[in-house]
Formats: structure tokens, sequence, C-alpha cells
């Protein structure tokens, strides 16, 4: 599975977070060459400001491998994540991590905050931005135009 292929299925997950009224943000996690596991924004409908796309992926990758620790996996998300989501996948040890839009004002890969690679912490991993980028920026400016 080619890093467009991955990115098309998150791709896909946001979609269908935004036909549920969801910020449109989705997630896959592949390990192998292979979807293990799927996320979207479901803050709203579970009542959980922990759901996002990317705790869920990882909920339900660590689920599928009965470990929580994700080695070997990368983490494709259509944004750029937060830090919350940047811990869970420090803690996860998630190998790889690429997604598509930068987050300017939450983003945690560099945009806003460093959390990713930080010095002091004792997981690193590869990540990698711009992949659809455009596609999933307009995504969610489409989302909250209709919106306002």
């Amino acid at each position: 599975m080619t890093d467009v292929e991955a990115m098309d299925a998150a791709l896909a997950e946001a979609r269908r977070a935004a036909e549920a009224g969801e910020v449109p943000i989705g997630a896959v996690v592949v390990q192998a060459g292979a979807i293990l596991a799927a996320g979207q924004n479901r803050v709203l409908r579970d009542n959980d400001p922990t759901a996002h796309a990317e705790i869920v992926a990882l909920r339900a990758a660590a689920a599928a491998l009965g470990n929580y620790r994700l080695n070997g996996c990368t983490l494709y998300s259509t944004l750029e994540p937060c830090a919350m989501c940047a811990g869970a996948m420090i803690h996860a040890r998630i190998d790889r991590l690429v997604f598509a839009a930068p987050d300017p004002k939450a983003g945690a890969a560099g945009s806003v905050l460093e959390v990713l690679n930080h010095p002091k912490l004792n997981h690193r991993m590869w990540v990698e931005q711009g992949i659809a980028a455009e596609e999933s920026a307009e995504l969610l400016r489409g989302f909250f135009r209709e919106r306002r």
C-alpha cells in the first residue's frame, strides 16, 4: 500500500465524519502494507472529548493486535495531530506519522507545539507531511463554511 492509498483511506474516513456532522478528520493505521484500523472524529457522537480520529484509530489498532504497543505501524491522518493525539502516538510507539494538512491552531508536530520527537521524550518517529494536504484543507474549509 502506498502513502497516497493510505491517505485516500484516511480522507474517506474524514468524509464519513463530515456526513455524520463531525469535524472531517480521518485516520488509518497501517502495518505491513495493510490497513490495520481506521478512525474518524467521533467527539459529538460519543460525547467524548478524546474521540479524535487518531485516538479512535489507535484504539482499534491496539485491539486488533491485542497490544497497546504499535511498533512497526504508520499512522496516517488528514490533519496534523493535536498534543493529546501526539502524546498517544508516542505512548503507542508508532514508527511513522504521515499527515496531510498542518494545523496552525493546535498542531503538535511543529505548527504550534513540537510534541513529537521532543528531545526530552524517549520515543522518536518519522514524521512526514503534505500528501493530499490541499484536499484535506478544502474538506475542512468547506465543512466550516457551511456552518457559518
